[in-house]
């Protein structure tokens, strides 16, 4: 019996010893445990822009800085991609007309519609309630012997940038657009903040210039920069930490502009959509006269308006015009006097080649030369090729072969 006793102890011993076979349910529950969820593209712009918002820019930091910013950049840039490939959305299609292309940006009951038709010829739909304009309605406007389209557009609301409210379809309209007319209620001022934010996320720079910055990629040899001119928020290590998050080892980089880091993530996605904007302040009828002055301190450079009267309209028409940047151009035959009644409406900073192009799609492939009478010739009928600029006023006699 003693003997049996001491084999069954032996038994529970070895028993007790052995190692024991976990459950699969229960490594199952610790993987999941252990495997975080993975972070969305979305995710990580938040964390991203959160840690923006709390870093203090200074020298030490500004570094740092620029590759957040370079992150944040590629991070939209593989989304806009991905939402891309899911398929063609509908949007709205405008076919462009006139001498420019005006667009009226403005969020809901601004009155866009009504000061639509008081400048065109347009018979845009008017209500006292959100979204009357569900659609681009287009209208012309005759002013100095230009014909200026001007566009109303849907009302635009925050978080437009990211498609709400069809936001995307409107914002999208703005890339074949000469102008940008931003219209403020006066009661709701703070509204153009938001509107600034919601067209800087799709891709365009009001007011801004196109940098002069040249970018070459190379097969081998590093990354070599080149600058004209002295640059106290970007400094070389920022610029090669910021080509390298774009994937750009091997380049030529040569600066011409006084830039940030901002303007030089904007150089290398090179898709970017430089539009000068004009500021219309509506409602003036309804202000204090308290309300009209923060208006006019806030926004100097805005035109105070009243949609529903001609009041202020003849300046709006001329900001308009002066915004577009057009100049005249006053064409002749040979051995005739030039038509000095009516020019020829074309954007500043022209060529003869640019004339050759808005009267007819053949003269560029006829041309032989140009002589042109005023300030951007040297003496009067001088013989001139394609690619010469012209100026505001200038007379211009082609010949084709």
């Amino acid at each position: 019996m003693l003997s049996v006793e001491k084999n069954i102890k032996k038994v529970i011993f070895l028993l007790n010893m052995a190692p024991r076979k976990k459950s699969k349910h229960i490594k199952l529950d610790k993987r999941l445990e252990k495997t975080p969820e993975k972070k969305t593209n979305y995710d990580k712009i938040s964390e991203f822009e959160h840690e923006l918002s709390t870093t203090k820019y200074n020298k030490k930091t500004q570094h740092h800085i620029g590759l957040i910013k370079a992150k944040i950049a590629n991070l939209k840039k593989k989304e806009l991609v991905r939402s891309a490939s899911k398929g063609k959305k509908d949007g709205y299609s405008v076919r462009k007309t006139g001498d420019g292309t005006v667009i009226m940006l403005g969020f809901p009951s601004v009155g866009k519609s009504t000061l639509l038709n008081n400048v065109t010829n347009a018979n845009s739909p008017i209500g006292s309630y959100d979204f009357t304009t569900l659609s681009v309605i287009p209208g012309t406007m005759d002013y100095k012997h230009a014909k200026i389209q001007i566009l109303d557009v849907p009302g635009v609301v925050s978080g437009a940038a990211s498609g709400r409210g069809r936001g995307k379809e409107v914002l999208a309209v703005m890339r074949n657009c000469d102008l940008v007319l931003m219209l403020l209620d006066i009661n709701r001022l703070g509204e153009y903040n938001v509107l600034v934010k919601e067209v800087y996320e799709t891709g365009i720079r009001l007011n801004q210039k196109k940098p002069d910055v040249r970018i070459k990629k190379k097969a081998r040899g590093g990354i070599r920069i080149g600058k004209t001119v002295h640059l106290p928020n970007l400094d070389d290590e920022t610029i090669k930490g910021i080509m390298k998050e774009f994937s750009i080892s091997n380049a030529e980089v040569l600066i011409r502009t006084k830039i940030n880091a901002d303007q030089f993530i904007d150089c290398i996605e090179d898709n970017k959509k430089y539009v000068n904007s004009i500021i219309v302040i509506n409602k003036i009828d309804l202000a204090t006269p308290e309300q009209i002055e923060d208006a006019k301190r806030k926004f100097p450079n805005a035109v105070l308006i009243c949609a529903n009267n001609p009041h202020n309209i003849s300046k709006l028409k001329e900001k308009i015009y002066s915004g577009l940047e057009l100049i005249n151009i006053y064409l002749k035959e040979a051995r005739k006097k030039a038509d000095l009644e009516v020019p020829l409406i074309i954007n500043k900073n022209c060529t003869i080649k640019d004339i050759c192009n808005k009267l007819h799609k053949d003269f560029v492939t006829k041309f032989k030369f140009a002589r042109v009478w005023g300030e951007s010739a040297k003496f009067g009928g001088q013989m001139l090729r394609l690619k010469h600029k012209l100026l505001d006023g200038d007379i211009v006699e082609i010949h084709l072969r």
